[in-house]
């Protein structure tokens, strides 16, 4: 961010900064939606639920709460999509796990705080966007279940108490779920981001979709910082995006076989130069097993083709 815009950058919604949760619940305008598919819930035998997996863009920084230089339209459109997974699953989630593009470690590591502080891991912005409050429990019960899966599966795992609610999930999930009131953790990326290790990571933690934890994967499936608002780009956003969707659409098989090649797609890495936005994905993909996949919405990002998903 140059320092032009920092000086332009000014926060809206001022109250909801403070809270953390106005801005997310009812400000943010939707006149221009993107197309927004509706849930088709999938109950199993006996009467349970079983939750979906959905992949999410979270969008550029703090973009709820200060002013980015982004096509207002654009953003409407993104805000009335994070607002709408809330009906994605079939019950209120017992928990949340989210897998953000903004965590990466060595080894895989769960978040294990009760009350998990705050990460405002961006800057450049005005001060109250340090502010921000999104004040939704964790769950140390779940993360010694997402160990005990992970383990089970031969994927070594360590813990931290200490780390916060990074970007990738307070800015989203303070659109989708304002009230903050779902127990929630996160999940890191593995260094190194293979695509067929966070394949298989995802496969160990698919019980928990009846255990009532809702898998979400938050990146972007466009990301490269240099292109935004770059026209020469547009066509690389558009072609990798068309790929992506495809692949989702896909059964099982070619769609991890797709999603492990990722690289040699159409405009792969124009569209990610370094592929972590793209990651969390990978884990929801192998999450899904043999469930279909849907683009649930089609937008854009700084005029970028960008778009979200469900499995389920």
């Amino acid at each position: 961010m140059n320092d032009g815009l920092r000086e332009r950058a000014t926060v809206s919604r001022r109250a909801a900064l403070i809270t953390g949760l106005a801005a997310a619940s009812g400000t943010m305008g939707c006149e221009s939606p993107g197309a927004v598919a509706e849930p088709p819930h999938s109950r199993l035998a006996g009467g349970g639920t079983r939750m979906p997996t959905v992949y999410m863009p979270h969008g550029g920084g703090p973009w709820p709460y200060v002013e980015l230089g982004f096509d207002k339209a654009e953003l409407d459109s993104l805000s009335h999509y994070l607002k709408t997974v809330a009906a994605d699953p079939p019950a209120s989630p017992k928990a949340l796990l989210v897998v953000s593009a903004h965590w990466e470690e060595s080894v895989v590591t769960v978040m294990t705080a009760e009350k998990p502080p705050m990460l405002h891991d961006y800057y450049g912005f005005p001060e109250d966007s340090y502010k921000v409050q999104w004040p939704a429990p964790g769950s140390p019960i779940v993360a010694a279940r997402v160990r005990e899966l992970l383990s089970a599966a031969g994927v070594e795992t360590k813990e931290d108490s200490q780390r916060g609610f990074d970007h990738g999930t307070f800015v989203p999930l303070s659109i989708t779920y304002p009230n903050a009131d779902v127990p929630t953790l996160q999940l890191s990326l593995k260094k190194g981001l293979d695509p067929a290790e966070h394949l298989s990571i995802g496969r160990a933690l698919a019980p928990l979709r009846d255990e009532g934890v809702f898998i979400i994967g938050s990146g972007m499936s466009f990301h490269n910082m240099r292109g935004f608002r770059d026209p020469s780009l547009r066509t690389v956003a558009e072609t990798f995006d068309r790929w992506l969707q495809d692949t989702a659409g896909q059964a099982q098989p070619q769609r991890e076989k797709n999603l492990i090649e990722w690289a040699s797609a159409p405009a792969a890495r124009g569209a990610h130069p370094r592929e972590e936005h793209l990651l969390p994905l990978m884990v929801v993909a192998g999450a899904a097993g043999a469930d279909a996949g849907t683009t649930t919405w089609r937008g854009s990002v700084g005029g970028m083709d960008v778009s979200g998903y469900r499995f389920g």
